[in-house]
């Protein structure tokens, strides 16, 4: 089901844009600022999981971690992630980003050892891991899972917080950027970004699969995540840049950590099955 979820991604995609054909043109299509990568969506991901790992390599902060970068597209957030030491593996269904993000990555050897890409989805990964020994189980594991602008092309979000699950190590930790759904949402996301300043081609976003932070919280928790923080982003337009802001009213940040590997419906069944007996 979350891999036929992706293939109307992609069709909607490629419908849209059609084959990709360069990094530039890859990017654009995993962020809203088109221009820029995320700066701050890479710093993120590094203090948190700095406060967990006390990683000793000099220069290089992330190094001994496996990321998974989930909806990777040309490899916008892979790069810096791998940049940073970690060994990262990227992985988007539409198999023309893999290919554009592998070419790119290439020519810099900083990061051949470290970054690979994969045209798959989550799910695959995840059924791969169930399918090996225990020895293979655990050596498919993740210290972490990015999702930056995937949560909100999904319809229907309850596969996915048990996938990343999966594929995550205890105490692991999730990142996802994603869009709230408010009426300030609507108007700035959709009718500002889409029909008048077409900083996005029209029709990305359908603020029906918006979500808020609230409801997130509620769904990766009942998956067997803790959130951690939310925080507020912001992106101005007139100088391509995203900073941090107070409000969640538009797009924000999520970090949660893998707490269980049962979802809490079955924890909940389990206590009461031992309270019977």
């Amino acid at each position: 089901m979350y891999a036929n979820r992706w293939d109307r991604l992609v069709r909607g995609f490629t419908g849209r844009h059609g084959s990709a054909s360069s990094w530039t043109a890859v990017c654009k299509q995993r962020t809203v600022s088109l221009q820029k990568p995320r700066p701050s969506v890479t710093c993120h991901t590094r203090d948190n999981l700095l406060n967990v790992h006390r990683t000793r390599v000099r220069g290089k902060p992330l190094g001994g971690l496996r990321i998974l970068d989930v909806g990777c597209g040309g490899g916008l957030l892979t790069e810096p992630l791998g940049r940073l030491g970690a060994d990262v593996l990227g992985i988007d269904p539409v198999g023309d980003s893999i290919g554009t993000a592998k070419l790119h990555s290439s020519v810099d050897p900083d990061l051949r050892d470290r970054v690979r890409y994969r045209a798959c989805t989550l799910e695959e990964i995840s059924a791969e891991r169930e399918g090996g020994s225990r020895e293979e189980q655990g050596a498919a594991q993740f210290d972490a899972v990015v999702a930056s602008e995937v949560v909100e092309h999904l319809a229907d979000l309850q596969t996915f917080g048990p996938s990343c699950i999966h594929v995550l190590k205890p105490g692991g930790s999730l990142f996802i950027t994603t869009i709230n759904k408010t009426n300030l949402s609507y108007a700035l996301g959709i009718v500002v970004a889409e029909q008048l300043l077409r900083i996005v081609p029209r029709g990305t976003h359908d603020w029906e699969k918006f979500i808020s932070p609230v409801e997130l919280e509620r769904l990766l928790e009942s998956s067997g995540f803790s959130v951690q923080s939310v925080r507020g982003m912001l992106y101005n337009p007139a100088s391509g840049l995203w900073s941090w802001t107070d409000s969640t009213a538009i797009n924000y940040a999520l970090h949660a950590v893998k707490v269980s590997d049962e979802p809490a419906a079955d924890q909940a069944e389990g206590r009461a099955e031992e309270a019977h007996n």
